[in-house]
């Protein structure tokens, strides 16, 4: 987690120095996947970053959000708010990137806790926004005493981010 946050008082401050920065603000429809693709149909969502570009081709961020899984069966909606340090790398030449984000996801539902949130994306850009596939995961791992549990909630996203100027 100290590593986390140092890379984001990087991307913070190192982005700065750049003045060059923008809002992306978009949304995502997914299948679930993991423990999620058992309780959950399809997941809805937002998605909103603040990036700096640091050097040619590499972004760097924060981005938040909210992801909705709709529950199937006799299983209730549940949801996550992601609170992440975003990168992203845009390839020389070709409209394509790939990306990360990486921090917490915060649970909205009471009884269902948050833990480690990783997104990769792969995408396309174009002058006004950017359409992109991702595999959204949040992980819980807890060591109580002799019991110990973990859970993946994940989801194969895809999306679609504005470019606010």
């Amino acid at each position: 987690m100290k590593k986390l946050v140092l890379l984001g008082a990087f991307a913070l401050f190192g982005g700065v120095t750049h003045a060059q920065e923008g809002f992306k603000l978009g949304g995502h429809i997914g299948i679930p996947v993991s423990d999620a693709g058992d309780v959950s149909s399809f997941t809805l969502g937002i998605d909103g970053a603040y990036m700096w570009n640091i050097v040619k081709g590499l972004d760097l961020g924060v981005a938040t959000g909210y992801s909705h899984f709709f529950g199937k069966d006799r299983f209730d909606d549940f949801g996550f708010i992601p609170v992440a340090v975003a990168g992203k790398y845009k390839f020389s030449g070709a409209p394509v990137f790939v990306g990360l984000d990486l921090g917490y996801g915060i649970s909205v539902k009471d009884g269902v806790d948050g833990g480690f949130y990783a997104q990769p994306k792969f995408g396309y850009q174009m002058s006004t926004g950017e359409l992109y596939l991702g595999y959204q995961t949040i992980s819980n791992k807890r060591d109580l005493g002799p019991a110990r549990y973990s859970w993946n909630v994940g989801a194969v996203n895809l999306g679609y981010n504005f470019f606010l100027k």
